[in-house]
């Protein structure tokens, strides 16, 4: 089980934005609108050690841009300056995450879980969640890279009805017959049948 780290990732710096010392940041929260309400935030390496120590910026604005954030931190106020935090991770404690709603789930929470079989009599281990792809269609799907000789990218989707059960490091789903065997199969070979 991958340890729960002490940081929520909200974005990653991909570079510097405009004249004044702003940045562009790919966005890895559910939640962008909390921009607003949020006067600091920290800034860590995207190794995201568990022990690793942070920077507490203040963020005196951001706007939505394009499916990214735009953020201005103070005391930044160049290029220069906004390119030596290019690669860093935007994050907040976890006691900071935003309240969910009864049956909602943070996607990072998912990544690095192990995802679980319980369709058949017994249960069986598909691989480790990777992430998350929430743009594919009106199911969220989960990218699994699966195990031994299966060590595939296979595709899952995240519908209430496979859901049995979310623990830490845990996902267990029913999972409709063939929908693995079909992603991790030899081109052109159909799934082996069972005896």
């Amino acid at each position: 089980m991958i340890p729960e780290l002490p940081w929520v990732w909200l974005a990653r710096i991909r570079k510097s934005q405009g004249r004044k010392g702003e940045v562009l940041a790919d966005l890895l929260t559910d939640f962008p609108d909390k921009f607003q309400e949020r006067k600091r935030v920290w800034l860590l390496s995207a190794a995201g050690q568990p022990n690793e120590s942070a920077r507490e910026v203040s963020l005196q604005s951001h706007f939505l841009h394009k499916g990214a954030v735009v953020l201005h931190f103070a005391g930044v106020t160049s290029i220069p300056e906004a390119d030596t935090l290019r690669g860093l991770v935007v994050a907040i404690p976890q006691s900071e995450r935003a309240p969910l709603g009864q049956d909602e789930i943070y996607v990072g929470d998912l990544i690095g879980s192990q995802l679980i079989d319980v369709s058949g009599s017994t249960e069986h281990r598909v691989g480790v969640i990777e992430d998350v792809d929430r743009e594919a269609g009106p199911v969220a799907l989960l990218v699994v890279r699966g195990e031994g000789k299966n060590a595939d990218e296979i595709l899952i989707p995240f519908a209430r009805a496979y859901l049995r059960k979310i623990e830490p490091g845990r996902v267990e789903m029913a999972l409709p017959e063939g929908l693995v065997e079909v992603q991790t199969s030899p081109a052109g070979s159909p799934p082996p049948e069972e005896a």
